[in-house]
């Protein structure tokens, strides 16, 4: 069956539409809820409450951007409001403080040593102002824009979270780089 016709049919209330797109993507937004909670119960009920709210929201969708996209956002919305509820709220900075951040990326590189799970455990020891901003843009690949609106900061915070959080990143990769041997 077609995606816009399943859509149509979840707009019409339809329970058997409703259990094929939830089979479609639980799996792959039960992932993207992990990577923010860091439990797998939690992890469970943010996607059903994210799936709950949007059937209840289907109408909204207007297929603007793919389903699939529309629905992420709702988990990580969902994720966010999960972590303020844990009450470990993400740390405001002052924009006074902030260092304006060029609009220059500086390349993303890798030690060859360095494994993907180095680089999951160094981003999950990062302190959550920085790790929050990291994994929408590098993992998520939300840019500044998306990610103020997401986390409702500014997009000068945003650059600037990126920027400390990658620093912060590169110096505990090269610990760990030292720690190996290489």
């Amino acid at each position: 069956m077609l995606q816009p016709d399943i859509i149509e049919r979840c707009k019409n209330n339809d329970r058997t539409a409703q259990l094929n797109l939830y089979r479609q993507y639980c799996n792959g937004m039960y992932l993207v809820a992990m990577r923010f909670v860091k439990d797998s119960m939690e992890a469970e009920d943010v996607v059903q409450e994210s799936f709950i709210k949007a059937f209840a929201k289907i109408d909204q969708f207007e297929a603007e951007v793919s389903f699939g996209a529309w629905l992420k956002r709702i988990v990580i919305n969902k994720c966010i409001d999960q972590l303020k509820a844990r009450k470990k709220q993400l740390l405001e900075l002052s924009e006074i403080h902030l260092k304006v951040v060029d609009d220059y990326e500086d390349e993303w590189f890798v030690d060859d040593c360095i494994t993907i799970e180095d680089v999951k455990e160094v981003i999950d020891e990062l302190p959550e102002k920085y790790r929050m901003v990291l994994m929408l843009y590098l993992i998520e690949g939300y840019d500044h824009q998306e990610i103020s609106e997401i986390l409702n900061i500014t997009e000068v915070a945003s650059r600037t979270q990126l920027s400390r959080g990658k620093i912060k990143l590169q110096e505990r990769l090269k610990e760990i780089k030292h720690v190996k041997g290489y």
